[in-house]
C-alpha cells in the first residue's frame, strides 16, 4: 500500500504558489499556474498536477524557465496572432493566450494562434474549457519530444502530441476531448510508478522495443507506443503540422511541432442558448443508452472530470507519499512554510463548492 497525504485543495493551492513566488515568480503568475496545476489534480488528471512542482523549480534555477516573463502578441490581425512566450511558464502564457484569441473571436468569430519560446503548458484541457466557458469552442494541439514511436518504428520519433476541443454545454459539464495520441501521457508513468503500479499492457515498449508493463523500463531507454496504431499515429503528425505554423520548424533535422490554438465564436454560426441546449440534448441522449455488460452507465467526454472535481473538492486531493517528499525537499531549500497557516481566505473561496 503506498502511502498519500491528503489535501484540500485550498492548501495544495498555497503551497504551489508559495513555493513558486520563493522562486522568484511573481504573485500573479505564481497564483495562475498553481490554479491550472490544481485544477489538473482536482479533474483526476494528476499526471499534469503538482508532481511537476520539483522539475519546474529546478528548471527556474537552471534557467530553462523565466517565471516573471509576460507573453508578447506579435503579427496580430483581427483573427490571428503569434505569441512570445519568452521562456515563461507555459501555464501562463497559454491561459493569457486564450483569453487574447477569445477576445478576437469574439470580434472576428474565429482566431487562431501560434507559439513560440513557451515550454510545457500542462493540461490542454484546461485551454479548452476556458473557451467553452466563454461560449466557444476551443481547440488545442501541442507536439514536441522524441518518446513515442510512429507506427512500424522500432525509436521514438514523436512526442506524446496530444489534443484537445472543449465545447459549451449551458452548464458546468462541459465537453471536453483531451487525450495524448500516445497510448497515456508521460506524466500517467510518473504517477505510477509513484504509486508502485505497472502501467497497462500495450502503452510501452522496453529501450530493446519489447512490450512491458514496467514504468522503470519507460525511463531505461523505453518508448510510448501511439494509440489506435496508424490512427492515432496520422493525429500525431497532425499536431506537428499546426505547431510548424509557428515556423520553428528544421528543415535539415526534418523536426516539426509547437503549440497552436483554434477559437471558434459559437454566436457567429448560431446562437449560443440554442446551440448550448442542443448539445446538452445531444449528449442526454447518448448518455441514455443502456449499458453494455461490464459497464454501469453510458459517458460523455468531460464526464470524469466534472465527477472527479466535485468529488475532490469534497474529499481532498491525495499526493503519493514520494512526490510530497520531493516537494518537501524543494520547500526546505527554499524556506518555505507548507503548514496550513499559509492558505488565505481567497484560496479557501476560490474551491468553495
Amino acid at each position: 500500500m503506498v502511502t498519500t497525504h491528503c489535501f484540500p485543495a485550498s492548501h495544495l493551492h498555497a503551497m504551489t504558489r508559495k513555493l513558486f513566488m520563493a522562486a522568484s515568480t511573481p504573485r500573479h503568475i505564481a497564483d495562475a499556474v498553481a490554479g491550472i496545476l490544481i485544477n489538473a489534480n482536482l479533474a483526476g488528471h494528476d499526471s499534469h498536477g503538482v508532481l511537476h512542482i520539483p522539475g519546474y523549480l529546478r528548471s527556474i534555477e537552471d534557467g530553462g524557465i523565466r517565471p516573471a516573463t509576460e507573453p508578447v502578441f506579435l503579427n496580430e490581425t483581427a483573427n490571428a496572432f503569434r505569441v512570445d512566450g519568452g521562456n515563461s511558464f507555459g501555464h501562463y502564457i497559454a491561459q493569457k493566450t486564450m483569453e487574447r484569441a477569445i477576445e478576437k473571436a469574439k470580434d472576428a468569430d474565429v482566431c487562431g494562434v501560434s507559439f513560440v519560446r513557451t515550454g510545457h503548458i500542462g493540461r490542454l484541457g484546461e485551454y479548452a474549457e476556458q473557451a467553452a466557458q466563454a461560449g466557444c469552442i476551443g481547440i488545442i494541439t501541442f507536439a514536441g519530444g522524441r518518446m513515442t514511436v510512429p507506427f512500424g518504428g522500432a525509436k521514438g520519433a514523436l512526442g506524446t502530441n496530444p489534443i484537445s476541443v472543449g465545447i459549451p454545454t449551458g452548464d458546468d459539464a462541459l465537453f471536453v476531448i483531451d487525450f495524448a495520441t500516445s497510448m497515456i501521457a508521460a506524466g500517467k508513468i510518473v504517477v505510477a510508478q509513484s504509486r508502485g503500479v505497472d502501467l497497462p499492457e500495450g502503452c510501452i515498449v522496453d529501450k530493446h522495443g519489447n512490450p512491458s508493463v514496467k514504468p522503470g523500463d519507460f525511463f531505461d531507454g523505453g518508448s510510448l507506443l501511439t494509440f489506435g496504431m496508424h490512427k492515432g499515429y496520422a493525429l500525431s503528425l497532425l499536431t506537428c503540422l499546426f505547431g510548424g505554423l509557428a515556423g520553428t520548424f528544421d528543415v535539415e533535422q526534418g523536426i516539426m511541432g509547437g503549440t497552436f490554438m483554434q477559437v471558434l465564436n459559437v454566436e457567429a454560426f448560431t446562437p449560443i442558448k440554442a446551440y448550448e441546449q442542443g448539445v446538452r440534448a445531444f449528449l442526454d441522449g447518448i448518455k441514455s443508452i443502456p449499458p453494455a455488460p461490464g459497464f454501469d452507465e453510458v459517458l460523455v467526454p468531460g464526464d470524469f472530470e466534472h465527477r472527479s472535481r466535485l468529488q475532490h473538492l469534497a474529499d481532498g486531493i491525495e499526493v503519493p507519499d514520494s512526490i510530497y517528499q520531493r516537494i518537501q525537499e524543494c520547500a526546505e531549500k527554499l524556506s518555505v512554510s507548507l503548514s496550513e497557516e499559509i492558505v488565505e481566505a481567497a484560496d479557501v473561496e476560490r474551491y468553495q463548492l
